[in-house]
């Protein structure tokens, strides 16, 4: 498949390959061209997911650093942070790399480092209300704290009473709608409008999307009192007040002489009418688009203003040789394609002569329950593993939704025939990981002048996760008679004060670790108490990752720890060290404006943010580090969403993809306060949407999404049919229906090949 030409680098092999490869390999001829062209070239570099275009970009900075060129004028720009592996894998392992360090970045932190580089110069121009102070950048969590604290009274007067929507998840689409005006290039006031005039449905609704107006008004005049930088604004500051300064467009210009963006099409419009103006000035410029793909369309994603940037482009290149689906996957995305009433073709250029996809292709086994689709796949999974020689990590477990009772389903299916298994969930909140829960509680515990109080079933799960040995019944026991509240204050009794029988039930071997743990707590309650990221750092460092401990060789917990250890440090810095508070409650504010109460601990606003649900940033290390649960090396089953594994742009041999009959492969997420095609540059304003675009929209991202899953297998796809879901009810989406007309197509095929 690979075959004679330059030598490259095994990372790049990984790239689209999910293996580190020998050094040996070759590049294809395709990839030869592109590094044959000549380096002042603006390059467009189409081509379908697997082609090997992300490897070729790889191998041009390459070329780049070794021609010479001074490392800090190439800029590589990504959609999205985790995409920047295989360039940074290049100049991790480039060696005398002249001229400091080539810029791998997103287009947002682009817009964040040139806002606080020249904020003197924008900041009294853009509005904001202390310009002689220095801006303080949110994150997406530090973004709903102040959200909150401003829509949560709110609340109380009756906004969104007719929405069924977790406070997190209302935030999170508040917030959203703000980064749409943004990525669009809409103003900020006009978001209500344009959703309102979309709709059709019940009038009731006007009034919800007018809230989410008010909110979002509020939620930005706040900002710009306070010199706080949302996503949105950064964006919109960098765009509309610094990109057409002279003096930013000269620095840019003369810093940034060479450039690659991988993944166009996952960028949004207002990047891509960034680049337009930019394209020009660059030396070169390698442009990379993923045809048939825009995932991330719901993250504002537009494949079509990407496309329109290859008339900026003096070389147009098409890579069509698959270096990962086999022909006969090549030929079922194509069958599936027309079952969809997808334009014909799209992935058959690929392999012109692929034969139909047979038995060796699909495999699948009706059940009627979904417990049973569940043991069905974690036996062939079994079978994978020790009976065909399949490594673990090759394989990945595919569902459109990633609920923690699939999650547990299968983790404990797998575990129990000693198969290791990666879960992989970057938008779950913070507080759903069982290692935060067990953090968060020892947190209140280790701070009784919080008045927070945990219940003793907390206490009993905390002690469950936090000590190596002990099932839940003994945690119960001893939380039951070792935790008491006494007077406001909380007391976690030594274990020589428990009743002998209990004692002897819960043994002294676990009873030794028990008091550890509460002689570090007891210790650190004598001392000045810390920030919540020293804490839980502290607490991790000191105890939990200790032999005997619930976080030693618990590799998750170690991961959501330090990304725990990583929001609280940001929220530290964006709230306490820039001197941006959140907003005083109405009830915290005295109306004859005397002094209110006392200030609350910064750790207990944090703890309090995380408990509320706030739903978590992106952290690298949860895309990056290959963790497996309960498993000290190599890698697990992949269990994943399956527009998350496709943002990881890693190929596997092996796919199954769970409960094919339901709809939520089809169906867009529910999101009564936004809406991602109304808020898009394509549709038309005061166009209504129905329920014409929204089942064209549908097809459309199925398709997209079936595609790229394909594209992305090297062997076979197992499917999980089920008659009945995990709520009992009978299922029958479009994706099965598609994938039965395909199978009646083959079947037809095959007959008349017999006769």
């Amino acid at each position: 498949m690979l075959e004679e030409g330059a030598r490259f680098d095994a990372s790049f092999v990984w790239a689209y390959t999910g293996r580190m490869a020998a050094p040996s390999l070759m590049l294809s001829p395709a990839q030869r061209a592109l590094l044959s062209q000549p380096v002042a070239s603006h390059i467009f570099l189409e081509g379908l997911a697997g082609t090997g275009k992300t490897t070729a970009g790889a191998a041009r900075l390459e070329q780049l650093l070794a021609q010479g060129i001074p490392a800090h004028t190439i800029l590589v720009l990504i959609p999205q942070r985790t995409l920047g592996g295989p360039f940074q894998r290049v100049l991790e392992s480039s060696e005398g790399i002249a001229g400091g360090i080539a810029s791998v970045l997103t287009v947002g932190g682009l817009a964040q480092r040139m806002v606080d580089l020249f904020w003197p110069l924008v900041a009294e121009t853009a509005g904001f209300g202390h310009p002689e102070q220095p801006p303080a950048f949110l994150t997406l969590e530090t973004a709903q704290y102040y959200m909150a604290r401003l829509v949560r009274p709110l609340l109380d007067e009756g906004f969104f009473s007719s929405v069924a929507l977790p406070p997190n998840r209302l935030y999170s689409q508040i917030l959203d709608n703000l980064n749409k005006s943004a990525f669009v290039g809409f103003p900020v006031g006009e978001i209500g409008a344009r959703l309102k005039t979309a709709w059709q449905g019940e009038i009731s609704q006007l009034r919800i999307y007018d809230d989410v107006q008010a909110c979002t008004d509020s939620f930005r005049r706040y900002c710009l009192e306070n010199n706080l930088l949302d996503f949105s604004l950064q964006l919109e500051v960098f765009k509309t007040y610094l990109w057409p300064q002279p003096i930013c467009q000269d620095y840019l210009i003369r810093l940034y002489r060479h450039l690659i963006f991988d993944n166009l099409e996952e960028d949004t419009p207002v990047a891509h009418d960034l680049l337009e103006a930019w394209l020009p000035h660059f030396e070169s410029a390698l442009l990379i688009y993923d045809q048939q793909a825009g995932y991330r369309r719901f993250l504002g994603a537009d494949p079509a203003t990407a496309l329109g940037l290859k008339a900026q482009c003096d070389r147009t290149l098409v890579f069509d040789q698959s270096f990962v689906a086999s022909a006969p996957l090549v030929a079922l995305s194509d069958s599936l394609g027309r079952a969809l009433n997808r334009p014909p073709g799209a992935a058959g250029r690929l392999h012109p002569a692929a034969a139909p996809a047979g038995d060796h292709t699909l495999y699948f086994e009706p059940q009627r329950y979904y417990p049973q689709m569940l043991d069905w796949v974690a036996s062939q999974i079994t079978d994978l593993v020790k009976e065909e020689g399949v490594p673990p990590g090759q394989i990945a477990v595919l569902s459109p939704f990633l609920s923690d009772a699939l999650r547990f389903s299968l983790v404990e299916r797998l575990q129990r025939a000693g198969i290791p298994v990666r879960s992989h969930r970057p938008s779950r909140a913070l507080r759903d990981e069982p290692a935060t829960t067990c953090l968060l509680t020892l947190a209140a515990l280790s701070h009784p002048a919080w008045d927070l109080r945990p219940g003793p079933y907390d206490v009993a799960y905390a002690l469950l996760q936090a000590i190596d040995g002990l099932d839940l019944v003994r945690a119960q026991l001893l939380a039951n008679h070792a935790y008491r509240v006494q007077g406001g204050a909380l007391e976690l009794a030594a274990f020589e004060r428990l009743p002998a029988g209990i004692q002897e039930r819960i043994t002294f071997h676990l009873g030794q670790r028990y008091e550890r743990l509460r002689q570090w707590i007891d210790a650190y309650r004598m001392q000045p108490p810390v920030e919540a990221d020293m804490f839980f750092s502290r607490l991790f460092g000191e105890v939990l990752s200790q032999p005997g401990f619930g976080f030693h060789v618990n590799f998750t917990a170690g991961e959501v720890t330090a990304n725990l250890v990583e929001s609280g440090r940001k929220f530290r810095w964006a709230v306490h060290e820039s001197g941006h508070f959140a907003p005083a409650s109405p009830a915290e504010t005295p109306a004859d404006g005397t002094a209110g109460p006392a200030v609350k601990p910064l750790a207990l606003e944090y703890l309090e943010m995380v408990r509320d649900g706030v739903v978590a940033a992106q952290y690298l290390r949860s895309w990056e580090i290959p963790f497996v649960e309960n498993t000290p090396e190599g890698e697990g089953v992949i269990l994943s969403p399956a527009h998350t594994f496709l943002m990881s742009n890693r190929p596997v041999d092996v796919q199954f993809w769970l409960d094919i009959g339901s709809r939520g492969w089809f169906e867009r997420l529910n999101q009564p306060l936004t809406h991602p095609y109304v808020l898009s540059r394509g549709w038309p304003t005061g166009q209504i949407w129905n329920d014409a675009d929204e089942f064209e929209a549908g097809q459309d991202m199925l398709y997209r999404l079936a595609l790229g899953l394909i594209l992305r297998c090297r062997q076979r796809i197992y499917l999980g049919l089920n008659e009945l879901n995990e709520q009992g009810y009978e299922q029958k989406g479009p994706l099965i229906n598609a994938l039965q007309r395909v199978l009646r197509d083959q079947a037809r095929q095959e007959d008349r090949a017999d006769v």
